[in-house]
């Protein structure tokens, strides 16, 4: 080896690793985004707030919560300042300047928290769905344009390495032809059964609320899968059956759901449950030429075309879609827009497919969807 390469090969070298230090030290040199918290009463925002631990990129900058006990039960769970909370959001963005908001409050309450942060210009997350009903929605969606800002909604799902591998395969490689039945399974014993705080009961129960039960709670995973896997596309119809089964336990709301999806060439089945013997978030999808099974978060089932079974272990997700925090940054950041299972688009069509189902379910009729 020459003395002229041995150089060149050393600057080159010492390039490389000047570049990924300047790259370094510009992604730490990137300010922190500034979250806040819209309510407490969803009992989600318990898992949240641990994934805001030593994640150098956000700063919570405040807590809009007014229910004392609630306040009292995350302060000494989290550690978390008095001076973080805040009576409403009118008063958090007089006093801060929060640059994404996660709502964790019920779904009757996105529709305010949406209007109240498009005028300052600030994105947000809240927990699926997105309303309770279409008339919210398009309210969402018009305070979303008014305010140039971005909506999206966080279902554990979306985070989940067997789905996106599962769509890679089917969407992407083709690799089952084209779709022809989604079945997804989602739910739990019941809210109250696995211990749901009386908080997140109280509205999670009520119709108005919660836009419903179980069809509500549950069936919104399947409608945003299927409308995803099937590139946006609106059914034709929406036909469901509902039941309480456990009156003594959920008076005011269905507890059992099944919904069949009709689209041109394929058809979705969701069922939607707080009956299920044990939790569940599972889907199953059926091409022309094979199948493939996602019963669990990382792991996939598929039979090809001319082959047996095989299981398969997806890799994890990487940022922004690791997780819900990663992607909040990057959509705060306008890194990117967001899209897919939890874009306004596609949980427009969600909201849709719900409000079509709570009909069906009232007439015990097949409703067939308006055209665009």
């Amino acid at each position: 080896m020459t003395n002229h390469f041995k150089n060149s090969l050393c600057f080159a070298l010492m390039g490389t690793l000047l570049a990924a230090s300047m790259e370094l030290r510009g992604q730490n040199a990137k300010a922190p985004v500034r979250v806040a918290v819209a309510g407490l009463a969803h009992d989600h925002a318990l898992g949240f707030f641990p994934r805001l631990r030593d994640r150098p990129e956000v700063e919570l900058v405040g807590v809009v919560e007014t229910n004392r006990a609630l306040i009292e039960a995350y302060s000494r769970r989290f550690n978390l300042s008095p001076r973080l909370f805040y009576p409403s959001l009118d008063a958090l963005f007089s006093r801060t300047q929060a640059q994404a908001v996660a709502a964790f409050t019920s779904t009757f309450e996105h529709l305010a928290v949406v209007e109240r942060c498009a005028k300052e210009r600030v994105d947000v997350m809240m927990e699926k769905p997105l309303a309770v009903n279409m008339k919210h929605a398009r309210g969402i969606e018009a305070a979303a344009k008014r305010g140039g800002v971005q909506v999206f909604v966080n279902y554990e799902t979306t985070w989940y390495p067997a789905n996106h591998a599962a769509y890679e395969m089917v969407h992407d490689r083709k690799e089952i032809g084209e779709i022809r039945r989604i079945v997804v399974h989602d739910g739990h014993r019941g809210p109250k059964e696995i211990g749901c705080s009386s908080h997140f009961l109280a509205w999670l129960t009520d119709p108005i609320l919660n836009g419903g039960g179980a069809l509500n709670d549950f069936g919104c995973y399947g409608a945003d899968l299927a409308t995803w896997l099937l590139d946006g596309q609106r059914p034709l119809s929406v036909q469901a059956t509902t039941q309480r089964i456990k009156p003594d336990v959920y008076p005011k709301v269905e507890d059992e759901a099944t919904i069949v999806l009709a689209y041109p060439r394929a058809q979705a089945i969701i069922q939607a449950s707080w009956n299920w013997p044990f939790d569940r978030k599972d889907m199953e999808i059926y091409g022309r030429a094979g199948y493939v099974l996602a019963p669990a978060s990382s792991l996939l089932r598929a039979r090809l075309p001319n082959s047996k079974e095989t299981e398969i272990t997806p890799p994890a997700l990487a940022n922004p879609n690791a997780d819900p925090i990663s992607y909040l940054v990057a959509v705060a950041r306008k890194e990117i827009v967001p899209s897919g299972l939890s874009s306004l688009s596609v949980n427009m069509t969600v909201v849709e497919i719900l409000d079509a189902a709570h009909a069906s379910a009232r007439t015990g009729k097949r409703v067939d969807l308006k055209r665009n």
